[in-house]
């Protein structure tokens, strides 16, 4: 069991030598199972690591992805010298999913005033200058108030390329961009609080408190349009 510093994310991993096989990837699925039942304020991902992973069970790996959140990882060792090292391969990644799915609580609209007492007026307030930025790329898009965050639609279609969580003394931004050093190294440059990377949705998780939005006005308009175009290419 493995969890990742400052997040709400498990990983129940699974390691075999040899070639990974039926048992495996059954004990896999049912030690996910567990831990998900057992503690399910947290997100889970269930991992496979053995030495080989052969091609008729990659395939069945591969079913499973997407239902169930899975990694598989193939260790191998290599020697230089007396060295002895272990290189791990990510043979499949974490299924990232789709925009259109992230909408599963458009049947759960809010509104306004609910996230006023879910956070306050304030960090509310801060989803319209956030807004404001959005509207210098898509002039059409307005605020949709969902049950479990606030995103953006055009005249009522979705479009969650980026979503606001508003809190107590801060808002939560998550604009959907592939983890990158470039990203990375732009958000760490402008000095902005960093969450988490979350795998399973695509997300850079950032959080701005009271005056933060237009001192970082310009590098989030940067990762907002960035995260707007990769939505289009997605779609279109």
């Amino acid at each position: 069991m493995l969890q990742e510093v400052e997040t709400t994310r498990r990983y129940e991993v699974e390691i075999q030598l040899g070639k990974t096989d039926e048992s495996h990837i059954v004990r896999t699925i049912e030690y996910w199972d567990i831990e998900r039942k057992r503690y399910p304020q947290y997100d889970h991902t269930a991992v496979i690591v053995a030495e080989e992973i052969t091609a008729r069970f990659l395939n069945v790996i591969s079913l499973f992805n997407g239902m169930i959140p899975l990694i598989a990882v193939q260790m191998s060792t290599v020697q230089l010298g007396d060295t002895v090292s272990l290189l791990f391969t990510t043979v499949i990644d974490q299924l990232r999913l789709g925009l259109v799915d992230e909408d599963e609580e458009v049947h759960e609209v809010t509104d306004r005033a609910y996230w006023e007492h879910r956070g306050t007026k304030a960090t509310v307030a801060m989803a319209d200058e956030l807004l404001e930025i959005v509207r210098e790329i898509d002039p059409k898009l307005e605020l949709k108030y969902n049950k479990f965050y606030i995103g953006l639609a055009n005249q009522g279609r979705p479009n969650n390329f980026v979503q606001f969580r508003p809190q107590k003394n801060a808002i939560r931004i998550e604009p959907r961009l592939s983890r990158s050093d470039v990203v990375e190294q732009k958000i760490e440059s402008a000095g902005l609080d960093v969450m988490d990377y979350d795998n399973r949705w695509g997300r850079y998780r950032l959080r701005l408190s009271k005056g933060e939005v237009k001192k970082h006005a310009a590098v989030l308009r940067d990762l907002f349009d960035a995260a707007y175009r990769d939505a289009a290419k997605e779609e279109g």
